[in-house]
């Protein structure tokens, strides 16, 4: 049997406000604009990650070190301001050793030919190891004010850090569906085997996504560091499970081929609603992991009903 066409694109959409309704139902104080302000403001940094993300899956990879990354770039960052480095400066620095280690994920994955779990898996590792190392496990502070606006600051109402999101997330689908760089990334995680033999430079896409990916946190921690006026070894714990169900839950096929930033922004504001709302009807955090995690296995099982009936 297969799902209405206009179900199965919106369906997602539908779920998100229908959640909210049912959660403003139960408490009003979830539909009021502070709180709906604050839940873009929370979801923002799982997005820009989630969006980085998003092109690793679509060609078939994973990447399991993002969360230890924004912890390693924050720690970079915040030690170049406490040390005077000017924030223009220090903020380059840190997106460019983020897309230096996500470089570093991409060349072992393509020229050595390591799975993409284990390497990243072993970077997760490693860079959440320097993260403590660089200050024993101590958080830095003490950051210029100038600094601290861009995660705490605004535009006419809307949080500077959910500005930034959704300006990536905008740029990203122009990349991914409005050239043919986005085409072929389609392409490889499709048939890598067929796109090599179509002319495609495989390893230099592949290698490309995951360079996007680690800048992509290192700029979530630019602004989670701002937004908390604090840089610490420990942040980013369990942050790349959010980005893979945000991903996942936007219709994304962890088998390579498929994804869109349209639905990476829904799964994101998904699940930021989720622990929003759940912790505004006051249930424990435990049972909130417990729900994601069971919304993640729901969301692949339809995924995968969906390509089953669409063959």
């Amino acid at each position: 049997m297969k799902v209405p066409r206009f179900l199965a694109r919106y369906a997602l959409l539908i779920s998100l406000v229908v959640l909210c309704m049912v959660i403003g139902f139960l408490n009003p104080v979830f539909l009021s604009l502070d709180n709906l302000t604050n839940i873009l403001l929370q979801s923002s940094v799982n997005l820009i990650i989630a969006l980085g993300m998003t092109f690793v899956i679509i060609v078939g990879g994973i990447d399991l070190s993002v969360g230890s990354l924004v912890a390693l770039t924050g720690m970079t960052l915040g030690l170049f301001l406490v040390h005077g480095v000017a924030v223009p400066v220090a903020i380059l620095g840190a997106v460019l050793l983020g897309a230096l280690c996500g470089g570093l994920n991409g060349i072992v994955i393509t020229r050595w030919r390591v799975p993409a779990f284990i390497v990243t898996l072993g970077t997760m590792s490693a860079a959440r190891g320097f993260a403590l190392m660089l200050t024993s496990g101590r958080s830095v502070s003490g950051f210029p004010t100038s600094f601290l606006r861009l995660g705490n600051g605004g535009i006419v109402g809307l949080p500077f850090p959910a500005l930034v999101a959704l300006v990536l997330a905008a740029l990203c689908a122009i990349g991914l569906r409005g050239t043919v760089w986005g085409t072929y990334l389609y392409a490889i995680g499709g048939n890598s085997r067929a796109a090599w033999i179509f002319g495609l430079r495989v390893p230099r896409y592949v290698l490309g996504v995951y360079v996007l990916s680690g800048a992509f946190s290192a700029i979530a921690a630019v602004l989670l560091t701002s937004r908390i006026a604090a840089a610490l070894p420990t942040a980013g714990t369990l942050y790349e499970l959010d980005a893979i169900a945000a991903t996942v839950i936007g219709g994304a096929s962890l088998s390579g081929g498929s994804g869109t930033i349209y639905g990476t922004v829904l799964g994101a504001l998904l699940i930021g609603v989720l622990r929003n709302g759940l912790s505004i009807l006051n249930v424990s955090s435990y049972v909130q992991q417990v729900l994601i995690g069971g919304i993640i296995i729901v969301a692949v099982a339809i995924e995968m009903a969906r390509h089953r009936s669409s063959e």
